[in-house]
């Protein structure tokens, strides 16, 4: 039994929406977040890339970065371009780009689900990005961004979100990724909160450190001092409209020869397309060229290493590249696919790495399997669009 939450937000008054809201804190770096808050001084950027807000350098985990993203945020949510609702409630959220439509419930989920396995995780993380965010909560005492959910819906939940988009919405504005963003305020909220008892399992989507900073976070400060850490900000999709797009690779330094050596103990395809076409297959990007490959079964049975991730890293990445731990390498990055094959051959083409790997999308009936049984995935395995946007709905505690 799945737990939703209404919450009474903070946001941005509509006439301010676009100059606030900014996308999330871990697909902006800070070179790009220092040029957003120089162009937008009320950017919600302060707040979840507080760094960005030094004039001179400064490390990201010291004490004075926390205590800025504190104090930005309060100096945002007391202007008068934000108000707080008089009352708790649930939202729709409506993303629509030229890939299709998906519509969630924004509202809040429980610690208690997540630390007892009603919220399933599929992503290992990062010890050091956990003290990251768990430290900004605790200094903001705020959830200052949602994470992304998803679950099987129903008849019942779909006819209530379908009740919903009929009335004019809190905003409606598009992004400059050319993303729609759409929310409707739902004030009667019981029917929404019953219907959610019925969902056995929610699945992280996008948001493993936010959530594992959440459940961190509640159990250091008093709960009868501030109940409202038990619950932090989510949307929740239907796994019917989630689309996961390929989370593919770059590596740094290679042996020239590693094609050739690839080529005398498996099939290579030369000239092939820079986007695979089916699971099991893969793309390199290297030396200007681009090279087909199918990944051979791994000989292990587990769901995981079924995986084209897990087959990567078991017949490239360590045996061609010494890569062992993806987590831990620094030989390796990710690029999100929503940047395309052009983005690959530019870094390579650059001189930035050696070569690009174009992976299949990890599916949702993947992510849904290995939640399932509790195993992990290896990291960076999907990448979701379109991303939520940061600074719509606060949750303070």
């Amino acid at each position: 039994m799945a737990y939703l939450k209404p919450f009474r937000a903070w946001r941005p008054k509509p006439e301010f929406i676009t100059e606030i809201t900014c996308l999330p804190y871990d697909v902006v770096d800070t070179k790009k977040a220092r040029e957003i808050i120089s162009n937008q001084a009320y950017s919600y950027m302060k707040v979840i890339r507080p760094e960005a807000d030094f004039k001179e350098p400064i490390p990201i985990y010291s004490k004075e970065v926390y205590l800025k993203s504190r104090d930005n945020l309060h100096t945002l949510l007391s202007s008068e371009k934000f108000l707080h609702e008089k009352n708790d409630a649930l939202y729709v959220y409506q993303l629509k780009w030229d890939k299709g439509i998906k519509t969630g419930i924004f509202g809040c989920v429980s610690v208690d689900d997540y630390d007892n396995g009603v919220i399933l995780k599929h992503e290992l993380t990062q010890p050091d990005k956990e003290d990251d965010r768990t430290k900004h909560i605790l200094t903001q005492k705020a959830h200052a961004e949602p994470v992304m959910l998803t679950f099987e819906s129903s008849d019942t939940i779909q006819s209530l979100i379908n009740e919903a988009i009929v009335s004019s919405p809190l905003y409606s504005f598009t992004t400059e990724d050319e993303v729609e963003h759409i929310i409707w305020r739902l004030d009667h909220t019981d029917s929404m909160v019953e219907a959610f008892k019925t969902v056995d399992h929610i699945y992280i989507a996008d948001g493993h450190h936010r959530c594992a900073s959440a459940s961190r976070a509640s159990k250091k400060m008093p709960h009868h001092d501030h109940p409202d850490i038990q619950h932090f900000p989510a949307v929740l999709f239907p796994m019917d409209e989630v689309q996961i797009l390929s989370y593919n690779r770059i590596v740094y330094n290679v042996n020239d020869n590693f094609i050739d050596h690839l080529k005398t103990k498996y099939p290579v395809i030369t000239d092939a397309s820079p986007i695979p076409d089916k699971s099991g297959y893969i793309c390199l990007y290297f030396k200007s060229k681009w090279y087909g490959f199918s990944l051979p079964q791994s000989k292990h049975e587990d769901l995981v290493s079924q995986l084209d991730v897990a087959r990567l890293q078991e017949f490239i990445l360590e045996p061609y590249f010494g890569i062992t731990n993806q987590r831990l390498d620094n030989n390796i990055s990710f690029v999100g696919g929503i940047h395309g094959s052009r983005k690959l051959e530019s870094i390579v083409d650059s001189g930035t790495a050696d070569v690009a790997i174009s992976m299949f999308p990890t599916s949702i009936d993947e992510l849904i399997a290995v939640s399932d049984v509790g195993l992990l995935m290896p990291p960076k395995s999907t990448w979701f669009e379109p991303k939520l946007r940061s600074g719509l709905l606060i949750h303070t505690f």
